[in-house]
């Protein structure tokens, strides 16, 4: 059985509420949960305290345990100082892709010919 640490929805529509619980992988998002470790409300601003509350000692346990927090999760453990974030790195997430630089290719090519016309 893999354990999860993750979130799961409640509140109303379009008033998001979650719970942080320790689950089974397998389980369905909002299902059947093992123990709730913390509380996620969005709504709030982002400056407040009680917008993430996490339960350290019980999150510790778990972990202890094997249970691998979710990455949204591991954000806010590693805010609280409870689990380290490793830094990602995507080089190739600002670079165009392929039909972007051919529009862009010919684009420079058509502005370099009516350059030659003009002179």
């Amino acid at each position: 059985m893999s354990l999860k640490i993750r979130l799961t929805r409640g509140g109303a529509k379009k008033r998001p509420y979650y719970r942080i619980v320790v689950a089974d992988a397998r389980s369905p998002r909002d299902g059947r949960f093992i123990d709730k470790v913390g509380a996620y409300d969005p709504m709030k601003p982002k400056d407040d305290p009680a917008r993430v509350t996490l339960e350290a000692e019980k999150i510790q346990a778990w972990l202890a345990k094997g249970a691998q927090p979710t990455d949204r999760v591991l954000r806010f453990l590693d805010a609280a100082g409870l689990a380290k974030r490793p830094a990602r790195n995507n080089p190739k997430k600002a670079e165009p892709g392929t039909k972007a630089k051919e529009r862009a290719a010919a684009r420079a090519e058509k502005a370099g010919a009516g350059e030659d016309a003009a002179a």
